[in-house]
């Protein structure tokens, strides 16, 4: 409890203020979780000294604050900051600083950066400024103001989310707290300098600084403040033309080092039609004064939405003609996410982190949008099943978390931000559009969001816009909640019978859960399920759809004009985030049928195929019959749904040579026509889907089934790159880049420690960030026992970015010298990891040195080592039981699984 010293009530009685003993001041202790109430941040002024080529920063943060209640204190956070001054001053109503009163910072708890401004005496409630000066370091693991190096020049940028703003400087670290942001930066005479908003003076000294100041920003939390300094390269972008929801041009920049502004251009180029896109689902201009897109040279994230200065991967963003076809549909897909953010997170933003989602699932939601309506041929409409799909694996845990799960510490905010978060919550927008239609939910959200334009909003505020818009009542509310509110994924059982003369289907709802698991399948959710459904001898375009709101454990549903031979998909268009399952009789009746579905429909079959396996309902002659069937396709996302399954019944369940030989004479007999028929090359007007296609299947060919024929193709096609050039470095732009992490990958394998050896030199004087990726993969890949712990250890040194250090380590656990080594290796080295990596990616950590564990030992290893740690290493707690917990489901389903039934 906090006590008033005795000099205090002097001064207040000599004071004469009419407060009461009770009243005079909060009797609290350090806040680990929300700050208080009573008191809340109105605007900052940040004023930054930054010279790239230092250690270290200085700069001032002033802050204007209103005191609710007297107080002789305040919580703030602040990490890793050294505080020179600290003062405090009541404001009148011009906003006149008055009477400056010296105040005293500390840290009250280091570990969750929380901070205590002691006034050393009690002030009346008020509107006052806070004036706090400090110094640090740059930030050494992608935190806060960090330091980053590129082709030897140092460079400084930000990242803030999501809790990271209290290492750049003392605030309120909160999404809640929505402020303008007035920046000022004094940099190196020739440095370029960038933030959020627009340069409005600049003025030279003659120590050969130059001070920059910025245009006050739109209220915004603490996590979107970004700025960077550096030898950028600054390259105009094309205007941003007015639309009927904006009335004037923004302009559009690409901020990249020295050197790579040419490789902005495609990014620049896309960028106007976003935007355009984005105005007129939301029915709401451009929100900021301008609109830069930041390559960076190291970078924690994949992208982050800062208003007007979103920063990206510099692979992302540094694209030209040669890159492979992958970033670039991933650096489209990108920019349409973080650009969506400006409207939901930036406009409007949650005011804690347990409704995250409405960031991060509206973007994945609504980048979907944008790229299927400017590059169909990208297939978005399938990539959503896709993801849905993969967050359903994840949803099946016992130890998974629930899309608004509640944030008690630090290290549940660094945990939110996972597929459940994105790829679920993504996959439940999706389905109730379906269910309120496209036109209506389009309606509620943009009346959410000019509702709560540059303000906060909970995920209770969206769903009750959704429902008046709708004028849908307390069910929908319900079944919205009901897939927001609890873990897991709902598995509907359905069988197809005659009931008063009525085809009738009947349903019933349980959680999914594979076998071994030791969860509850006790749930039940409001779930929207559509049927389709058909005749044997009709035509696809003959088929009905019947919809219906499932609320009770289990129904009928009756479908209309159907007979008892009918098929039916209890999913139509895949649209629903569930899983569901048939009766014997109508599994076959779907399997014959399964070739006519839409693209959609086959996604929604193949995780049905893979869900009933992992569920123990089918063997694995069951699976092999199905990805027949299902290579058959000509789209690619069918044709290889179900390689990830075979992958694992090669690597788990196969047992003898016989089994092992069976899936790859079945891969090959799918696969290697095709691919054949592909060639290696890239060729002059091919769509890109085909180079996604021969790189997929590449991969699995070569890398997981090992095929001989593809393995000396492969390598062969090395010899082009390996053989260095006049300027002694590696011909890598000799080969297709698409291609080039596999080519390499085979060859470092095939030949050994001196492939390694060029491969590490070359890393270390390579800068385009492609190719560096393809260098990574092919090191980790690494696969003879003393060569591997060469190719690991070049994972924690300075020749491989903090930000890049798993792409190493996740190729050495999936194709190179494998798990078991890859683990023995981090439990030595665990201590150089983490002093790189820092606090902010522990959560990633026993997935990327333990995931793919099947056996008790695997599973032990995990416990004995992160459950020891799970206070030291923030975020690791739910991680580390989720790897766990799938090291004990593989090895249950290896025991459940006859092996033998691959040869059937």
């Amino acid at each position: 409890m906090r006590t008033i010293p005795r000099f205090i009530l002097t001064a207040l009685a000599m004071s004469c203020l009419p407060l009461t003993a009770h009243a005079l001041t909060p009797e609290d202790s350090a806040p680990l979780g929300k700050l208080p109430d009573w008191v809340q941040p109105l605007s900052y002024h940040l004023d930054f000294r930054v010279d790239p080529s230092k250690q270290d920063y200085t700069g001032t943060s002033l802050i204007d604050i209103e005191l609710k209640q007297p107080a002789d204190h305040i919580w703030l956070h602040g990490e890793e900051l050294t505080v020179t001054q600290a003062q405090v001053a009541a404001v009148d109503q011009k906003t006149t600083p008055a009477k400056t009163i010296k105040a005293k910072y500390a840290i009250a708890a280091e570990k969750e950066g929380v901070a205590v401004l002691n006034f050393g005496q009690i002030l009346p409630a008020g509107h006052y400024q806070v004036k706090l000066s400090f110094k640090t370091k740059f930030n050494q693991q992608l935190q806060g103001v960090y330091k980053v190096s590129f082709q030897g020049q140092p460079y400084v940028m930000t990242q803030m989310e999501a809790i990271s703003a209290r290492y750049g400087f003392p605030g309120f670290d909160e999404p809640r707290f929505k402020t303008p942001f007035e920046l000022t930066l004094t940099v190196p005479k020739d440095l370029v300098a960038v933030a959020n908003t627009q340069q409005v003076s600049e003025q030279k000294t003659k120590d050969g600084w130059r001070t920059v100041k910025f245009a006050p920003t739109k209220p915004l939390p603490t996590y979107l403040v970004a700025f960077a300094v550096g030898p950028w390269d600054v390259t105009k972008g094309p205007d941003i033309a007015p639309t009927a929801w904006r009335d004037h041009v923004t302009p559009l920049r690409g901020i990249s080092p020295h050197g790579t502004g040419p490789k902005m251009q495609h990014a620049l180029s896309e960028t106007p039609a976003i935007v355009h896109t984005l105005e007129e689902y939301f029915g709401f201009g451009y929100p900021f004064d301008k609109l830069d897109i930041l390559g960076a040279p190291d970078f924690a994230a994949g992208a982050m939405e800062n208003p007007g200065l979103v920063t990206f991967r510099d692979y992302y963003m540094l694209l030209d003609k040669d890159s492979p076809v992958s970033l670039v549909q991933t650096s489209f897909n990108v920019n349409a996410h973080e650009i969506s953010h400006q409207w939901f997170g930036d406009t409007v933003t949650m005011p804690w982190w347990d409704d995250i989602w409405l960031n991060e699932a509206f973007a994945t939601w609504m980048q979907k949008k944008v790229t299927q309506k400017l590059h169909p041929e990208y297939r978005a409409d399938l990539e959503v099943i896709e993801g849905a799909n993969g967050a359903m694996q994840s949803d099946s845990l016992v130890s998974v978390r629930r899309i608004r799960q509640p944030i008690i510490n630090n290290g549940d905010i660094d945990s939110a931000f996972d597929g459940i978060t994105y790829q679920k919550g993504a996959a439940v927008l999706n389905m109730f559009e379906r269910y309120l239609g496209a036109d209506t939910f389009r309606k509620g959200i943009q009346a959410h969001v000019q509702q709560h334009q540059f303000g906060n909003a909970t995920a209770d505020d969206l769903i009750a816009t959704l429902a008046k818009t709708s004028g849908q009542g307390e069910h929908f509310v319900k079944a919205m909640q009901s897939f927001l509110d609890q873990p897991g994924v709902p598995l509907v059982e359905t069988s197809l019978s005659s009931k008063d003369g009525k085809t009738v289907l009947h349903v019933k709802q349980q959680r999914y859960l594979p076998y071994g698991s030791t969860g509850s399948v006790k749930q039940q959710w409001g779930i929207p399920v559509c049927v389709r459904y058909g005749e044997p001898s009709a035509a696809l375009a003959d088929s009905k759809v019947q919809c219906e709101l499932l609320e009770q454990p289990e129904g009928d549903i009756v479908l209309k004009g159907a007979t008892a031979s009918s098929w039916y998909i209890p999913n139509a268009d895949a649209a629903g985030y569930y899983r569901f399952s048939l009766s014997n009789h109508d599994w076959a009746r779907l399997n014959a049928q399964v070739t006519t579905l839409s693209d959609a429909e086959q996604l929604a079959y193949a995780d049905a195929i893979d869900s009933a396996f992992q569920h123990g309902d089918i063997d694995a002659s069951a699976v092999l019959i199905a990805a027949k069937q299902l290579a058959t396709s000509k789209t690619r996302e069918v044709a290889t749904a179900l390689i990830p399954t075979l992958v694992w019944l090669n690597k788990y369940l196969a047992k003898t040579p016989a089994e092992h030989a069976q899936i790859t004479a079945v891969a090959r007999d799918l696969y290697l026509a095709r691919l054949q028929a592909l060639g290696y090359e890239r060729h002059d007007g091919e769509s890109e889907d085909v180079g996604l296609l021969r790189a997929t299947l590449t991969d699995f060919l070569a890398l997981d089934i090992k095929l001989p024929e593809v393995r000396s193709a492969l390598l062969a096609q090395s010899e082009k790159t390996l053989k260095p050039n006049a300027k002694g470095t590696l011909n890598l732009q000799a080969v297709n880049a698409e291609l080039l992490g596999d080519i390499l990958s085979v060859a470092v394998q095939e030949q050994g420690r001196k492939v390694l050896d060029q491969l590490i030199q070359e890393l270390g004087r390579n800068g385009d960030p492609a190719q560096r990726l393809s260098l990574l993969a092919a090191i980790g890949a690494t696969s003879q026992k003393a060569d591997a712990e060469v190719a690991r250890n070049v994972a924690i040194d300075e020749r491989v970015k903090v930000g890049e250090m798993r792409y190493l380590l996740n190729s050495s656990r999936l194709y190179g010298e494998g798990r078991a080594a890859t683990w023995d290796w981090f439990v030595r080295n665990h201590d150089k990891v983490l002093k790189r990596t820092g606090s902010h990616t522990s959560g990633r950590i026993p997935g990327l040195v333990g995931g793919n564990g099947c056996s008790q030992e695997d599973a032990d290893q995990l416990t004995a080592f992160f459950e020891p740690r799970v206070k030291e290493l923030v975020g690791t707690e739910r991680s580390f039981k989720q790897t766990r917990e799938n090291a004990l489901l593989c090895k249950a389903l290896v025991d459940k699984q006859p092996s033998a039934a691959i040869l059937k």
